[in-house]
């Protein structure tokens, strides 16, 4: 007969639970078939914090109505991509595209800058914008532009000038690929960037996009177990958790209790 519950014989590192503002997991969704949505979200939907659709993926999507209901019954977020709303200022449309997102359902927005080198007034605008709508905006800081610098000063003055003009969330570049913005070519993490927006303050809302595991199990190790993460693909949603809970050997010496001192592990 299959066992149902979960174990309880381990101290894993503590856990917020839904909802949430510490230690979301956002994912991204770069075009996941409704059923097998279904079927993640069935088996690990307490898990998932956010739900957003990558880049304008949600606007070729027939089936987005759908999903965007489907989240809602499991307790998730749904979000369009910021390049979308980024695609729509650029032909003037953003009164349009908020107008759909309103009619399709999503809860929030992503207010980016990355493709087409938005200015700050209009990233303040389209804020506002959203906010007036009812919108929870997550605000991109950073650039999608690899040969745009990445300057702590800059990043920190977006991040404050973002939560001014209203946002709920702040969310650090790292791009799907993991190699721009708040990551070096190679991959690994500019820990200045990490420590500028660490000057916002504990509770400040900032949620990290760590598409690879080295990153986000560097973000466990440096801020804890309740880091928010963005950019999981929809099948690590499981791994990242046990990641997060030490359960993986990037992160058990770190986050996984140790037995008590003086004492044998094991049997």
């Amino acid at each position: 007969m299959p066992i149902s519950e979960s174990p309880r014989f381990l101290e894993t590192a503590a856990r917020t639970s839904k909802p949430r503002r510490r230690g979301i997991t956002h994912v991204i969704d770069k075009g996941t078939p409704l059923a097998v949505m279904k079927e993640l979200l069935e088996a690990h939907g307490p898990l998932v914090d956010v739900w957003k659709f990558g880049f304008g993926t949600a606007y070729v999507d027939g089936t987005v109505g759908a999903k965007v209901e489907l989240l809602r019954g499991h307790e998730v977020r749904a979000c369009p991509g910021g390049t979308l709303m980024e695609a729509a200022w650029w032909q003037g449309r953003s009164s349009e595209f908020l107008t759909w997102a309103e009619r399709v359902g999503f809860d929030c927005v992503e207010v980016s800058r990355g493709a087409t080198g938005l200015p700050a007034s209009s990233k303040r605008g389209l804020i506002g914008a959203a906010r007036d709508r009812d919108f929870e905006v997550f605000a991109e800081v950073g650039s999608k532009d690899p040969h745009e610098p990445a300057l702590a000063s800059e990043w920190l003055e977006e991040a404050r000038s973002d939560l001014d003009c209203g946002a709920a969330w702040l969310v650090a570049e790292g791009r799907e690929s993991g190699t721009v913005g708040l990551y070096a070519a190679d991959g690994s993490v500019r820990a200045d960037l990490v420590e500028a927006l660490g000057r916002l303050g504990e509770d400040a809302p900032v949620v990290y996009e760590a598409p690879l595991r080295q990153q986000q199990a560097w973000l466990v190790n440096h801020l804890g177990a309740n880091v928010n993460l963005a950019n999981i693909a929809p099948e690590e949603v499981l791994g990242v958790e046990a990641l997060r809970q030490g359960l993986r050997s990037d992160t058990l010496r770190t986050s996984l209790p140790t037995h008590t001192a003086g004492s044998l592990r094991g049997p």
